[in-house]
């Protein structure tokens, strides 16, 4: 059977197909009738679903991580997608094809990591410079960096999520740092170091969980942990350098309230900061204009932002609208749907999105509303 992916999946309509089950629990109605909430997922995204049949059998066989084989209707409530499930049933792993299931991102690895390697090659401090190019191109670290996501479920977490979150942050460093005269060398340092031990806070495959190390000491901690490991082997390692290192990974969740153990307390660690607020912030919208389900303009209710947000492209005008309403019809940076196992965009240097023809304005222009209004005098 060809997998069919929750993308492409049609209002209304019937299908069956193989889908991970992201979560399944049993819930009450109003009347005490029993049926089950299930979340259905692969590589384009989640599908939030419903079977009204309560069954003990599919309570006991259908589990979190587990793959079902499921045939069900499309349905619309309250805006978003619904899928009222038929039948479910448990599929072995063997029947699947993993890749199917993992969302990725859209930046080729290998090409990310090379970029990442030319930017700590041109940095001008040699302590800094050698302790990055040692850890980036350690084996078991390098193959880690080019899978594992940034996250559980909230940023960049796709495959290669990480590499790509870091990749982004580092590049900003060199332009903001240029702009805000601060030291270029800690905060491409800060920037790549800041998040690169979730590659031991998080496991890799088809469903992401926090590891031992994870829930019992942190990327923060293992982050100094690092830092001590690979400028140990250094001569000569200037122990105020290594400091103020320390000093801007601790410190890089910006608040106390985050779960910062400090907060920044020099220019270049508070950038830090703000980069990569900013561009887990910017990763969050990204994913969320892409993968939402509900119809029209505006997402649900995303809880870790607090608000719902716009995902349509904002209205441009590359003519003047004239007196008679003629060009009165907004463009829209084209938003380009990636196949189902894309993520995110690749890091470009191609400049701004094409623009193509979007939804039109309302006709009537307020010059021509205007145009036969007379004040008395």
């Amino acid at each position: 059977m060809t997998k069919l992916f929750i993308s492409d999946l049609q209002g209304k309509e019937e299908f069956e197909s193989i889908f991970l089950v992201k979560l399944i629990t049993t819930m009450e109605d109003k009347s005490g009738k029993r049926y089950f909430n299930i979340i259905l997922a692969d590589a384009s995204g989640d599908l939030e679903s419903r079977l009204w049949q309560y069954s003990p059998e599919v309570e006991a066989a259908i589990v979190k991580n587990t793959f079902v084989r499921v045939r069900g209707k499309l349905n619309f409530y309250q805006g978003r997608r619904q899928c009222i499930v038929a039948q479910i049933a448990k599929v072995s792993e063997t029947e699947v094809n993993v890749d199917d299931f993992i969302m990725k991102s859209a930046g080729d690895p290998e090409r990310m990591y090379q970029r990442l390697l030319v930017i700590i090659d041109g940095l001008s401090d040699v302590y800094i410079r050698d302790l990055l190019r040692n850890i980036v191109t350690d084996g078991e670290i390098a193959r880690r960096l080019k899978v594992w996501q940034a996250g559980k479920t909230i940023h960049h977490a796709y495959r290669s999520g990480l590499l790509e979150h870091i990749l982004s942050c580092t590049e900003l460093a060199l332009s903001l740092s240029a702009h805000y005269r601060v030291n270029p060398n800690y905060v491409v340092a800060g920037c790549i170091l800041h998040d690169l031990c979730k590659i031991y806070e998080l496991t890799d495959g088809v469903t992401v969980e926090y590891t031992e190390e994870g829930k019992l000491v942190g990327h923060l901690v293992k982050g100094l942990e690092l830092v001590d490991r690979f400028s140990y082997k250094i001569r000569n390692f200037p122990h105020y350098l290594k400091l103020h290192l320390k000093h801007i990974l601790l410190s890089h969740h910006g608040e106390y309230a985050y779960g910062s153990p400090k907060i920044p307390q020099t220019s270049e660690a508070y950038l830090v900061h703000l980069i990569d607020l900013m561009d887990s912030k910017m990763g969050s919208l990204e994913q969320i204009r892409r993968s939402d389900s509900t119809t029209g303009h505006w997402s649900g209710f995303v809880k870790h932002l607090d608000r719902i947000v716009y995902k349509s492209e904002l209205p441009f005008y590359p003519e003047y609208v004239d007196d008679e309403g003629h060009g009165d019809e907004h463009r829209e940076a084209k938003r380009s749907d990636a196949a189902p196992k894309s993520a995110a965009r690749e890091p470009s240097d191609q400049g701004p999105r094409a623009s193509a023809k979007g939804q039109p304005d309302p006709k009537t222009s307020l010059g021509k509303m205007l145009g036969n209004f007379k004040v008395d005098s």
